[in-house]
């Protein structure tokens, strides 16, 4: 014979025996049958989640009375297991399935009351989204490639970290040049294969020694990049941005140089007003070298550029510094300067920003401040083109 236990919280429950022999006796079967009643019976009647596990731990844990009916079939004879296996399987099967059932009806029942309690106004405007802008100095190098590319400039690139004979010999800087101390360069303790000294580019002017020597000429670029000086103040920055042209072909005169300018500086600023004047000065990779001023008036207390600067109430302005390039310079790039001439010029890509846009303190540029950003900055949308303007903001 074998018995059915009751299970945990059933110690009080009449035992389910097998008479002997088979089937499965009469009053045993009633009596599963009955305790699969009961159990239905509490299942639809659970009303927490917790209430249903503790009817499926009495009917299906280790020592559920499920579970125990199970373990006999163990001790039975096989006549006997054919009967009565299918019987508690069906039991079992029926209790879980109740389970499961009253479990899916519950969670959606709290589901429900959640929602119910939880309202949401879809009229409300949704949260703001933080968005992302470009920043000024990368909006006007990208003003600055789309003016250029239009008078049939490309743009070049090099390394940030150089030596000292792109930096400096090439460019026709002799040893005692005041650019070659360590107060205004960084220098680095490494030296390269060919024993020269390694140090942050000083200007991007080792870019154009790069393209002409891998190039030759003739040659229309620019070249765009971060430089680095040992100076700090609101106006300048250990590290800045910096754009130089170099033009490299035959016949090659100032006047070239002049309109050149001219039409860069009224493109960038978009004004038809733009005026030049050339000042004799000294670079030693130019000569003759000229710095570039720019007429300017005071327009609510920010300065404007545009008009002649000796009218009434205008100014010059220094811009930047050009000039023909070294014929040394040309030499040291392997280039005939019998055949080939050229010119030069270099401008801080930040102080057209300021100029442009409006802002004061160069230190600002590298604070990182999201305020900042957020007002100086520009939409991913906003691209130059000459059409639409390269100021343009969608």
């Amino acid at each position: 014979m074998a018995g059915w236990g009751g299970g945990a919280g059933s110690a009080n429950s009449p035992k389910l025996c097998l008479a002997p022999g088979f089937p499965l006796a009469g009053l045993a079967m009633q009596e599963l049958e009955s305790r699969k009643a009961a159990a239905l019976a509490a299942i639809e009647a659970a009303a927490t989640p917790d209430a249903l596990e503790a009817l499926r731990v009495e009917a299906l844990g280790k020592q559920g009375w499920i579970t125990l009916a199970l373990k006999t079939l163990g001790g039975m004879s096989p006549d006997e297991r054919q009967v009565a296996g299918p019987a508690i399987q069906g039991v079992r099967t029926a209790v879980s399935d109740a389970l499961a059932d009253r479990k899916q009806a519950l969670e959606a029942a709290l589901l429900e009351a959640r929602l119910a309690t939880e309202t949401l106004d879809l009229t409300l405007p949704a949260p703001a989204a933080l968005r992302g802008s470009v920043h000024p100095v990368s909006q006007v190098m990208d003003e600055l490639a789309e003016i250029f590319a239009d008078l049939g400039f490309s743009v070049a690139t090099g390394p940030e970290i150089e030596d000292d004979w792109h930096n400096f010999t090439a460019l026709n800087m002799a040893e005692t040049h005041p650019a070659r101390a360590m107060h205004d360069t960084f220098y680095f303790p490494d030296t390269d294969a060919e024993g020269r000294r390694m140090l942050l580019r000083t200007h991007t002017s080792p870019v154009q020694i790069r393209s002409m020597v891998a190039q030759g000429a003739p040659i229309r670029i620019i070249a765009p990049g971060r430089v680095y000086r040992s100076d700090s103040d609101a106006t300048h920055t250990p590290m800045f941005h910096q754009v130089e042209g170099l033009v490299i072909d035959r016949d090659i005169h100032l006047g070239h140089l002049k309109w050149t300018l001219e039409t860069f500086l009224k493109a960038f600023f978009e004004r038809e007003d733009i005026v030049l004047r050339l000042r004799p000065s000294y670079f030693p990779f130019t000569e003759p070298s000229v710095e570039v001023d720019v007429g300017w008036q005071n327009v609510n207390g920010r300065r404007v550029l545009g008009g002649d600067g000796d009218a009434p109430g205008h100014g010059w302005m220094e811009l930047l510094g050009s000039g023909m390039v070294n014929r040394k310079v040309i030499e040291f790039a392997g280039l005939d300067p019998d055949q080939w001439q050229g010119f030069a010029f270099g401008v801080g890509v930040d102080r057209l920003a300021m100029l442009k846009y409006g802002m004061d303190d160069l230190r600002a540029f590298f604070d990182g401040d999201g305020r900042w950003l957020a007002h100086y900055g520009f939409s991913a949308f906003d691209q130059p083109t000459q059409s639409a303007g390269v100021g343009a903001r969608a």
